[in-house]
């Protein structure tokens, strides 16, 4: 078990062998997320971009450039109208 000393500004370090199962490194942040009263879990904020692959679902049919285009130059001229 690992523990830590908090210091008179509320700071403390992680210990090594826990950033090092966290895959922690220096930038990165962490969340504290309360799981019960009194009890925490530190979670790493920082992730890998490729974490995020499959979050977002393919569309149902491929939309071609001209399509993505269109869609732009009709929202901008949804837009100047509200004006």
């Amino acid at each position: 078990m690992s523990e830590a000393k908090l210091t008179s500004k509320g700071q403390i370090t992680i210990p090594k062998a826990v950033r090092e199962r966290l895959g922690l490194r220096t930038g990165d942040r962490v969340e504290f997320v309360e799981e019960a009263p009194g009890v925490y879990r530190i979670v790493p904020v920082t992730r890998d971009v490729r974490a995020l692959r499959g979050v977002v679902p393919r569309p149902a049919c491929p939309v071609t450039l001209e399509d993505m285009e269109r869609a732009v130059r009709e929202g901008a001229s949804r837009s100047a109208r509200r004006r």
